[in-house]
């Protein structure tokens, strides 16, 4: 098998990190090669946060190149629209539908951009969810992440059993059932 590229990209405090660590942790249980890479600038302050998760037979780099990831996850409209380049021909753009203005919207010095999830449609095969509506019928807004995470989880070849196995073993043990109800409800979505 080839590396299997994945990006996971958001706003600091989304669970941008926490997905990685789920991602990172099935692909080691599975017996894969697996590289991770962080990059969050202010991501305390709602800055940008990018992960790449690259699993395989063997991985040599963890950086996931320009137009070469299978998945890219999405948790933020704009953060999609950021780092699409990245996408291969054929891949999967998986969009969280929520918008968080970045700092220079919020002073007035940029607009957000409209039509973002319509716009990508034209050029990617894009995946639109509304996660954050779902969590909040579970009643709890924290685990849109892990919604989203099973929308991404059709896209890779692994068993909702093995999903599940990582998530108990990543999750603080209070929130494993809530993240599994979570995640299954992204897997059928």
């Amino acid at each position: 098998m080839s590396a299997k590229n994945i990006m996971i990209v958001g706003v600091g405090g989304q669970g941008t990190l926490l997905t990685s660590r789920i991602l990172g942790g099935l692909a080691i249980d599975s017996g894969y090669d697996v590289k991770l890479s962080e990059v969050h600038g202010m991501a305390q302050r709602g800055g940008s946060v990018v992960t790449f998760v690259r699993y395989g037979e063997e991985v040599s780099e963890p950086i996931v190149e320009e137009g070469c990831a299978d998945v890219i996850i999405a948790f933020e409209r704009l953060e999609a629209l950021r780092y699409a380049n990245f996408l291969k021909k054929g891949g999967a753009l998986i969009i969280n539908d929520q918008r968080i203005d970045p700092m220079p919207v919020v002073i007035g010095a940029a607009e957000y951009p409209e039509n973002i999830i319509e716009n990508l449609s034209k050029e990617y095969n894009v995946i639109p969810v509304n996660a954050m509506e779902e969590a909040k019928k579970l009643g709890n807004s924290k685990v849109f992440n892990i919604i989203v995470l099973g929308v991404a989880a059709q896209h890779m070849n692994f068993t909702k059993e093995q999903w599940f196995d990582v998530i108990e073993k990543t999750v603080p043990p209070k929130t494993v059932e809530i993240n599994k109800k979570a995640f299954e409800i992204g897997y059928h979505l």
